[in-house]
């Protein structure tokens, strides 16, 4: 029998397959195909199942990781959708937070609302922050503005009223009316989507669930249905942006939980995989051909958070804290006006793709930097089963880069990589040095086609001392899907100050939605022995307006145990706590898991043969170097080899600079000292 897991990335589509009977892994790659990303999904699967010779019916577990629903935010191409609100509140979503992200840029405008305000329609209605209700819903108001918006030709409708996190009837009642009326329509309530307080936020959420519902269920039909029309029988399973995976219909419900799909993916198989090394302090560091993704990793569990946004839009949810920039493979690096060399956020993705690749790209490119300086070469990419031209990438950069700022060609192009380095390395600070962490603390992990690749100059920037490399790092985030646990997240807003007299209502609070998360376990079909809960406290000095999260060890963790637990999570957070200050508790969060009982492969096996493959001149900081290539499936057991050096695989190439040494452990993984 197999398990298989694919993430569809914006340039691949990366594969992992396991023969759960000898554990042997495969690891493969299709291009991406981004006006329908099902289609490569169907060309993957297609050709393991004929490359191997087996039958669909000997996959007993598909795991999909997407970023379907992100992109069609930053693209703007979900449905036209409407809001029903409560009087009074037409203009949550136009007004926002009055803060800018940069305080002295005028250039910054916020996007706009992705419901327009003429669609934003009130009824009255309200409820207090009790949950009493202070004025009874007007259904005919509901009627009458479903009525409007189905008239004005919208697919989907958003309904938000105010305190619905207390009490969702109100909501659950014009729904159902909404759905009479507009029987085609896609519906989301905030008391589903996200039942926490900060209407803006509950707002933002709840309405791009909305705004992507309707595609996201059409791109997963097309989906099962090629599924089906291989002939594959197991229902699949989506990792959201929490970590967990969860069933078809969960994702149709809760498209919004997926805008980190794919990268959260390779964050908890990276955790599992370095943690067998005996790593668990890591950065994660995944690099692909469009961004670069980062997360910290402490004692082997990923950081979390409860809120980001997409495209300049606030999505509050459970999920792994991830720091996503542009720069990768294919970050395009061109002169702005003043003359500056810039690298990303452009990005040449699939198509045109690097100038090197020969399908239309005209701009230089971080691939066609590294192709330049003899990092990357013909047999490094997917194995020689890409063709590139290695001087097209040159005359591109001469002539774009080079001659306007009087630089060799080899100088720009280490330039195009040292400005990539920089922008990545603000990105590691961001999710470490910027919340307490000494990066030196830390093993830089690095996966993706392009992470291996930038790896140890990016550890030299950061000051971190030692490089993890996974084997065929280019498919972690498939990978990671095999690794993953089911799960969901349920949040429960009530805000009240934190007491011994009143910590036995919170403990109460946590049994009730125990029963909520015992519910979606049987739905997921998880058997009782697999079941896994975690609770978690939001919590507040009295007076703040941020809160940290405080994990307990149990439903029945004593009141002094949690205020010790919290004032320890707000001097990691913020280097202080204030011992007489009263401490507020603000929301209740529980996080239900179905373990996968997989496990990272633990054993290495390399071929037993000369794994050096030659030698070539490689461009590094103080001119050419000649530089020993390496078959990473030959690389022995313990073996030391002294940088500069090149190990070669099919997913991905490692660069190990000189005066580094890098050495294979028991397990496959690569471990680089700089």
């Amino acid at each position: 029998m197999y398990r298989i897991g694919f993430d569809v990335g914006g340039t691949f589509t990366d594969f992992t397959a396991i023969n759960t009977t000898d554990g042997a892994a495969t690891h493969f790659k299709t291009s991406s195909t981004p006006h329908d990303p099902s289609e490569a999904i169907e060309t993957g699967l297609r050709h393991f199942v004929k490359e191997r010779g087996i039958t669909p019916d000997q996959f007993e577990f598909v795991g999909h990781g997407t970023t379907v629903a992100t992109n069609m935010v930053i693209e703007r191409r979900g449905v036209p959708t409407g809001l029903i609100t409560t009087k009074g509140a037409r203009d949550v979503l136009e007004i926002g937070r009055q803060t800018r992200p940069h305080l002295y840029d005028y250039d910054i405008t916020k996007p706009e609302p992705l419901v327009e305000r003429y669609m934003s329609i009130e009824v009255p209605e309200r409820m207090n922050a009790d949950g009493d209700v202070l004025v009874p819903l007007d259904e005919e108001a509901v009627r009458r503005a479903a009525e409007e918006i189905r008239d004005a030709g919208m697919q989907a409708v958003a309904i938000c009223f105010l305190h619905a996190y207390r009490d969702g009837r109100h909501e659950r009642r014009a729904a159902e009316i909404v759905r009479e009326v507009m029987p085609e329509a896609y519906v989301s309530i905030s008391s589903d989507v996200l039942p926490e307080f900060r209407e803006f936020e509950r707002f933002s959420t709840t309405v791009i669930n909305a705004y992507v519902g309707p595609r996201m269920d059409r791109y997963l039909e097309r989906f099962l249905q090629r599924l089906q029309s291989i002939g594959f029988a197991s229902a699949p399973r989506t990792i959201h942006s929490n970590g967990g995976l969860m069933s078809v219909d969960t994702v149709r419900a809760f498209p919004v939980r997926t805008c980190l799909s794919g990268p959260a993916a390779g964050v908890v198989g990276a955790a599992k995989v370095a943690g067998a090394s005996g790593y668990p302090n890591i950065v994660t560091y995944d690099v692909g051909g469009t961004s670069t993704d980062v997360s910290l990793v402490l004692e082997g569990r990923p950081a979390f958070t409860t809120s980001r946004l997409v495209a300049d839009y606030p999505v509050r949810c459970p999920m792994l804290d991830i720091n996503v920039i542009g720069a990768g493979g294919g970050s395009i690096a061109a002169l702005d006006d003043a003359g500056a060399l810039k690298v990303g956020p452009r990005s040449a993705g699939a198509f045109p793709g690097p100038v090197a690749y020969g399908k239309g790209g005209t701009e230089p490119t971080t691939t066609d930097a590294n192709l330049v300086l003899g990092r990357l070469d013909a047999d490094t990419l997917l194995s020689g089963r890409m063709t590139v031209d290695k001087e097209a990438a040159r005359k591109a950069i001469e002539t774009q880069i080079a001659a306007p700022l009087g630089l060799s060609v080899e100088d720009a192009a280490l330039g195009i990589l040292r400005i990539a380095v920089a922008n990545m390395g603000r990105a590691i600070r961001a999710v470490s040095t910027e919340k307490g962490h000494r990066l030196s603390d830390f093993a830089l992990f690095a996966y993706g086609g392009a992470g291996p690749l930038h790896a140890a100059a990016v550890a030299v920037e950061t000051g971190m001392k030692s490089v993890l490399v996974p084997a065929q790092p280019g498919t972690m985030c498939a990978r990671g899907i095999l690794l993953s646990d089911v799960g969901f997240d349920f949040v429960r807003t009530g805000v009240s100050t934190a007491s011994a007299e009143a910590w036995p209502q919170i403990t109460a609070a946590f049994a009730e939605m125990y029963k909520d998360g015992d519910a979606w376990l049987d739905g997921e079909g998880i058997a009782p022995e697999a079941r896994e809960m975690q609770y978690v406290v939001d919590a507040r000095y009295d007076g703040q307006n941020h809160e940290v999260q405080v994990v307990l060890d149990g439903i029945d963790t004593a009141y002094d145990t949690f205020l010790e637990g919290f004032r320890a999570a707000h001097r990691q957070e913020y280097g202080y706590d204030i011992a007489d200050r009263a401490v507020e508790i603000v929301n209740l969060r529980l996080s239900v898991k179905g373990a996968s009982g997989a496990d990272p492969e633990t054993t290495h096996s390399p071929e037993d043969a000369d794994p050096v493959m030659g030698k070539r001149q490689v461009y590094f900081d103080g001119g050419w170097f000649e530089t020993t290539l390496y078959d990473r499936a030959k690389l022995p057991v313990g073996q030391v080899i002294n940088g500069p050096a090149i190990v070669q695989e099919m997913s991905s190439t490692t660069i190990v600079e000189p005066g580094q040494t890098v050495r294979v452990d028991a397990t496959g993984t690569m471990f680089i000292e700089v």
